[in-house]
């Protein structure tokens, strides 16, 4: 029965006499105490032991001894038990068989219960004398008074305490009575923890980024996609207008598009790579629309139909392009010997001076000096003859000159051999289309 006083206060049943102490049972000698007293000789009573002064280490751990009637108690350090004042001495009451008198048995803060003693729940009857910011708590023969969560008792009194001295939390700390909370900065959001922030994706929780959304550290931060730029706001995308930029994008026209931006050629050109313009040879493709006897010449932008037999009386059709006047016929005396058309198209804005036409002589005779000039269709002088050698010369564009433009160029070489006095001319018509565009 001892061993339990360790952790519960332990009683007997007994007869007390007015000094709250046992009797012997009888009127003779010392007999026996109950367990938790020993017998006073000298006063001749049984007298309660101190189980806390006389037990080397009765309670174990963060456990403290209060000795009690009968036994003793092993509560928390903490604990604070309030001594219910001594009874009031009882005259009219002796030792069981001596006097019938009535009188309680039980230790302070116990009542009889039959052969028993129960203990007293001073909390429930309100025999306690806790403040209004305390909590009774009930324990074996009295009560302790606690503070609740979130306060510390100083004196009599339970004071509020500020968590937020002990940096509990990771960025804000907003102390209330009896608690704390803790709070995160934008962008953050409390772990699971309630004390620890972690950082919010906002990008997954509907960021007002137009185009791409980057999380970052705390924030996060919008970009826009190529060809577009960010706005002041931070989160809107503008539309980059590249043909403002430069005019040298394209070679013939910019078209900006949301985000982007496409280069266009004129009608008769189609897209080289991303910018540069080609001419569309529509004789090679067939997109031309001449008719059976004509033939279809390409120029920058277009095509010509031609008639495939441009002679006239007196010259005779003998080969392609190639017309000749026979000498037989007396109105050929004067006019030269064949003529022979040719086609070409040059750009707009070409440099000058410039090479553009090679002439040269099909038939050469012995003896002949031949030389070459312009014998009609220049009448602003746009082009000049210069000779290589005898049997070739280069047709120069000498001045700038800007289509849609057509000329119509006879080219001729006169043939002449003096040791027989031997004179004949030929000529080349050519046909020379001047482009809308410098491509």
């Amino acid at each position: 029965m001892k061993a339990l006083c360790r952790v519960l206060l332990c009683f007997a049943l007994v007869f007390l006499s007015v000094t709250n102490s046992q009797s012997p049972v009888g009127t003779g000698t010392y007999t026996e105490c109950t367990d938790g007293y020993e017998w006073d000789a000298q006063n001749q009573h049984c007298k309660d032991i101190n189980e806390c002064e006389r037990i080397a280490e009765p309670c174990q751990g963060e456990m403290k001894c209060f000795n009690h009637y009968g036994g003793y108690l092993c509560l928390p350090r903490s604990a604070s038990v309030i001594t219910a004042p001594e009874p009031a001495v009882q005259t009219d009451l002796s030792v069981s068989g001596v006097s019938n008198g009535a009188f309680s048995p039980c230790p302070v803060g116990y009542e009889a219960l039959g052969e028993s003693c129960i203990d007293i729940d001073e909390c429930e009857l309100d025999l306690h004398d806790c403040q209004p910011s305390q909590h009774c708590i009930n324990t074996l023969g009295t009560y302790t008074c606690q503070c609740t969560d979130g306060y510390r008792k100083i004196g009599q009194e339970c004071v509020d305490i500020d968590e937020c001295m002990n940096r509990y939390c990771q960025h804000r700390c907003v102390n209330y009575p009896g608690s704390f909370s803790c709070q995160c900065e934008p962008g953050f959001q409390p772990a699971e923890n309630n004390r620890s922030c972690v950082d919010v994706n906002e990008c997954e929780m509907g960021a007002p980024c137009q185009q791409r959304c980057y999380n970052t550290y705390g924030t996060f931060l919008c970009r826009c996609e190529q060809g577009y730029d960010l706005d002041s706001d931070g989160f809107t995308c503008n539309d980059i207008d590249e043909c403002s930029y430069s005019s040298y994008l394209c070679q013939f026209q910019c078209v900006n598009e949301p985000g982007r931006f496409s280069c266009v050629c004129p009608q008769g050109y189609q897209l080289l790579g991303s910018r540069l313009c080609q001419d569309v040879n529509e004789c090679e493709s067939g997109t031309h629309q001449c008719t059976e006897g004509q033939s279809c010449v390409n120029i920058h932008g277009g095509y010509q139909c031609v008639a495939s037999n441009r002679c006239r009386d007196p010259y005779i059709h003998v080969s392609e392009n190639r017309c000749v006047c026979p000498s037989v016929k007396p109105e050929c005396r004067d006019l030269p010997f064949s003529i022979v058309h040719r086609y070409m198209s040059i750009t707009s804005e070409r440099p000058v001076p410039s090479d553009i036409f090679q002439i040269q002589a099909t038939s050469v005779y012995p003896g002949a000096y031949n030389t070459f000039h312009i014998r009609s269709g220049d009448d602003a002088g746009d082009f000049y003859i210069r000779q290589i050698n005898n049997v070739s010369a280069m047709l120069v564009l000498a001045r700038d000159v800007r289509g849609p433009k057509e000329y119509t160029l006879d080219l001729e070489m006169v043939s002449v051999n003096p040791l027989i006095s031997y004179q004949s001319s030929s000529t080349l018509r050519l046909s020379i289309y001047v482009g809308p565009y410098a491509f």
